[in-house]
């Protein structure tokens, strides 16, 4: 396994990150990783680098650069801490719709310029960054094979700017993995995200793991759920697996 770190030029700045990529030569599909709102750190590269295993070069882009570089965070979150909700506004607050949409096209852009990569793509987004990738595959929809979302907040809401209002872009085959008892994903938005899903037309899949909560599928996460995260894990790599290789 190889890692390389990168700078991705973005229209608002640049963003640092990094590429893995399995052993040997040849032409493989690329993967985008994008973080939840911690951000990178030792369990998401453990994570990108396994799904590099599978045969993918993975870029993981700092989604929050215009915060600063790696650790977004320099401290332990706790959930409705006045100094942790305060730092996630910060970091959270410059990535408006239009800013996401502009950063996934060149974080694709960057991905499909790199040697041996092929001309298909995934993307993965994890909590806050599960909306992020349904407009990364909006954005670049002749690219874009598929897309998951792995406890996604807010993928439905009645606001105007809901990552629901993508689809009629999309084009790529999406994967919804849901928490349960998601206050940022409760399950009268899910029921109508699967509505709009139904209406969009396209291949998806979506459901709730159940017993999992909201940002299970990270190790350092204190809702990590082990048995539900190699669940998880094994219908992302069957999801790119059969759609981009």
């Amino acid at each position: 396994m190889s890692e390389q770190a990168v700078e991705i030029r973005t229209p608002d700045g640049i963003s640092d990150g990094f590429i893995f990529r399995p052993d040997g030569s040849g032409r493989i599909p690329g993967i985008i990783h994008l973080t939840d709102i911690g951000g990178i750190r030792p369990s998401h590269r453990a994570m990108a680098e396994r799904l590099a295993a599978q045969g993918y070069a993975v870029l993981m882009p700092n989604i929050f650069y215009r915060s600063g570089r790696p650790p977004i965070l320099d401290f332990t979150p706790k959930m409705g801490e006045e100094r942790t909700m305060k730092r996630f506004a910060e970091i959270s607050s410059p990535l408006t719709p239009e800013a996401q949409e502009r950063d996934a096209a060149a974080y694709v852009d960057f991905l499909a310029a790199q040697p041996n990569v092929s001309d298909k793509f995934g993307v993965v987004g994890h909590c806050f960054s599960g909306g992020m990738a349904m407009r990364t595959a909006a954005v670049r929809p002749a690219k874009v094979a598929a897309a998951a979302s792995f406890h996604g907040g807010g993928l439905y809401t009645d606001a105007p700017t809901s990552p629901h209002h993508a689809l009629p872009r999309i084009k790529a085959r999406l994967y919804f993995g849901h928490a349960i008892e998601d206050r940022s994903m409760p399950e009268a938005a899910i029921k109508k995200l699967e509505q709009a899903l139904a209406s969009w037309g396209g291949k998806f899949d979506s459901e709730t793991y159940e017993g999992a909560y909201h940002g299970w599928t990270t190790a350092d996460a204190p809702v990590y759920n082990q048995a539900q995260a190699e669940r998880a894990f094994k219908k992302l790599a069957a999801l790119f697996s059969e759609t981009l290789k």
